[in-house]
């Protein structure tokens, strides 16, 4: 299946398989992927390992928007980058994911983060997965989806893969932190979690990888004509 040149945005929340799904679109239909959340997570970790940011998650907005002026944030071949050290793995953590929705209501942090973001996607041919990439970061993508999963299933996804990675969590502990982040996403001032008008839905609780690439197809064939 050939397609045009276009943008894929896809949103949603925590543990819904995003950063999965779209890569699996990149390498099925030859875009590039870029994942937003990884640079929010690269924030963190930067305000984590730098005393911007405390154990009550109580952020030194000036400093560190001072200090995102000289921070090389980037992606890399085998991830998300901090100059030339690789910071993949330590960003998957749980004390990082447990302070990224703060971070992320940050405007000069967003600021920061949907700058690269549009820069890494100016040449189009691009699926980005976030929260707010349909509504803030390219409203004029043309083509949206906003995925969802019930929370105990996004819960017990995430447990899986933080053990496969050695980092054990129990499951009410990642429930609870994926209904923390859920209601700070989406109540957050600026660029808040919500459904692009035109976003497509997926709810993909009961669907495998498999069952989503071939949904896609279909809604790229209806709206594309390929």
């Amino acid at each position: 299946m050939q397609i045009p040149d276009i943008i894929i945005a896809v949103d949603g929340y925590s543990s819904t398989g995003k950063s999965s799904f779209a890569k699996q679109i990149a390498k099925e239909f030859g875009f590039t992927y870029l994942d937003s959340g990884a640079l929010y997570r690269g924030v963190t970790l930067f305000a984590m390992e730098n005393g911007f940011i405390d154990d009550d998650c109580k952020i030194d907005v000036e400093a560190l928007d001072a200090a995102l002026k000289g921070l090389d944030l980037h992606f890399g071949p085998q991830g998300t980058y901090i100059g030339s050290r690789c910071i993949e793995s330590r960003i998957r953590s749980l004390d990082v994911a447990s302070k990224v929705s703060p971070i992320a209501t940050v405007p000069q942090i967003r600021s920061f983060v949907d700058g690269k973001l549009r820069e890494a996607g100016s040449r189009k041919r691009v699926v980005m997965d976030g929260r707010d990439i349909g509504t803030t970061v390219f409203p004029d993508a043309e083509l949206k989806l906003f995925m969802t999963a019930d929370p105990l299933v996004r819960a017990q996804r995430r447990a899986a893969e933080m053990a496969s990675k050695g980092d054990v969590a129990s499951l009410d502990e990642v429930l609870r932190n994926l209904q923390e982040r859920d209601y700070i996403d989406s109540h957050r001032e600026t660029s808040p979690l919500t459904q692009a008008p035109d976003a497509i839905v997926l709810d993909n609780s009961n669907m495998t990888p498999a069952q989503q690439m071939d949904w896609l197809k279909e809604i790229i064939s209806d709206k594309f004509g390929c």
